[in-house]
């Protein structure tokens, strides 16, 4: 953990300093300075410093709320293939975000942020409820395949929301990629109170997913209120999801990798996992969106396309494992 951390701090520095436009170390730290002490910027130098402060800032929350609500909701359904992205979660609050500026002309940030939650919480719980269907109840490859349908379904559903509305067409297409770009101190201060709610719920539900991981049988026998622990749990991942979606739009696989490498380096203790899937995802969007700077210059790749590089062949290799059923 205490090498993740540096890990972190490593990856901050290098979000600040590399860019399309090389600066030197001095004007990096005069920027900083100038930020935590409210001095004028002097070059353009320090004015790109100061637009990728806020953006380090974004990618680390963005990430640390993905890889905990990744490994939240694998822990709530205990189901080795969830995460935001394949179960739908982060389409559907594509689609709540979508129907809100389209229809109803939603333009706040908080209007954004609460559009979103709802969307998410609407979506994971259809996703539930369908894969649950049938015998066997929610096994992991029917949760999986009803999120993968779902995600298509409502990815069709923005389309035909968006597509009679040229004025916001293009907006919502470059958001709906998922990205950091563009963040803002007044952003993130409108999307903390969310995240915070459900880095709180999250990582306090670290002891009920250990219960839960006994089968809801034996956790109802050792005293632990199934429903009530799953829901809560739940609640948690969806106001993370929600807002991230809101404020970054939809980054997919980054639930899904962060917390198998957490289960491999830490073991699956819900007490050390949590807090490790959220440092290691916030690793993982600051190098994905390192990366999506340096292999496009001048442009840049949105952080969406390369964790997609990154977590699709993950996916891959999961559903053709031989034992993935019994997980």
């Amino acid at each position: 953990m205490a090498a993740l951390v540096a890990i972190l701090a490593a990856l901050c520095a290098l979000s600040v300093a590399i860019g399309t436009r090389a600066i030197p170390w001095a004007d990096i730290v005069a920027a900083l300075e100038n930020q935590v002490l409210g001095g004028q910027v002097d070059n353009i130098g320090q004015a790109a410093v100061a637009v990728r402060i806020p953006r380090t800032l974004l990618a680390l929350l963005a990430g640390a709320a993905l890889g905990l609500a990744g490994a939240i909701m694998q822990g709530v359904t205990r189901n080795p293939l969830a995460d935001p992205g394949i179960l739908g979660v982060n389409m559907g609050a594509s689609l709540a975000v979508a129907v809100g500026i389209a229809w109803f002309d939603i333009s706040s940030a908080h209007a954004y942020i609460v559009a979103a939650i709802l969307g998410a919480g609407v979506s994971a719980v259809f996703v539930y409820v369908i894969g649950s269907l049938g015998r066997g109840g929610a096994t992991p490859l029917k949760l999986a395949l009803a999120g993968a349908a779902t995600s298509v379904a409502f990815s069709s559903l923005v389309i035909a929301v968006v597509l009679p509305r040229a004025d916001i067409a293009g907006g919502v297409r470059s958001w709906q990629i998922g990205g950091v770009g563009g963040a803002t101190f007044d952003r993130i201060f409108h999307v903390l109170p969310f995240l915070a709610a459900g880095f709180a719920i999250g990582l306090l539900s670290a002891r009920r997913l250990n219960s839960l991981a006994l089968g809801d049988e034996l956790a109802a026998g050792l005293g632990e209120r199934v429903a009530m622990a799953r829901a809560v749990a739940a609640l948690g991942a969806v106001l993370l999801c929600g807002a991230t979606t809101a404020i970054c739009g939809p980054i997919g696989f980054l639930g899904l990798v962060v917390p198998h490498l957490g289960r491999l380096l830490v073991g699956v203790d819900h007490r050390w996992l949590l807090p490790f899937s959220a440092l290691g995802g916030a690793c993982l969007l600051l190098a994905a969106d390192i990366v999506g700077r340096i292999i496009a210059r001048p442009a840049e790749l949105d952080v969406g396309i390369v964790t997609a590089f990154v977590g699709a062949p993950v996916f891959i290799w999961m559903v053709r494992r031989q034992r993935v059923h019994e997980l």
